[in-house]
């Protein structure tokens, strides 16, 4: 099995952020899976941390989530990974007045 190219590493810090998120209060289902994912896969524990497979069967979720939290976390920080990510694009508007005025008297003739 290669070698893990995205490596969780927590500070004390956020290790406590996450412990206490998952602990207590009412936390988004996401955000709870995701804080989870996170302790476990933390290279600063005393075993290492958890493999991928490890992490899916304790707590129920892909390992390509698990590969995506650890990418995200590497890549973009550990404030990125707990917030909801909107969509980006705007929609696309696909029919004008005019275009749509003329869909509607075909459909109605």
């Amino acid at each position: 099995m290669p070698a893990k190219k995205y490596k969780v590493t927590l500070s004390a810090e956020e290790r406590q952020i996450l412990e206490k998120l998952t602990t207590t209060g009412k936390t988004a289902a996401y955000k709870m899976n995701r804080a989870r994912i996170l302790l476990k896969a933390d290279q600063h524990q005393a075993d290492g941390g958890w493999g991928d497979q490890a992490i899916s069967a304790a707590l129920d979720v892909s390992v390509a989530t698990i590969e995506r939290v650890r990418h995200q976390f590497v890549e973009e920080g550990f404030e990125a990974v707990l917030s909801y990510k909107q969509g980006q694009q705007p929609r696309v508007q696909r029919l004008d007045g005019e275009k749509e005025a003329h869909l509607i008297a075909l459909t109605c003739s």
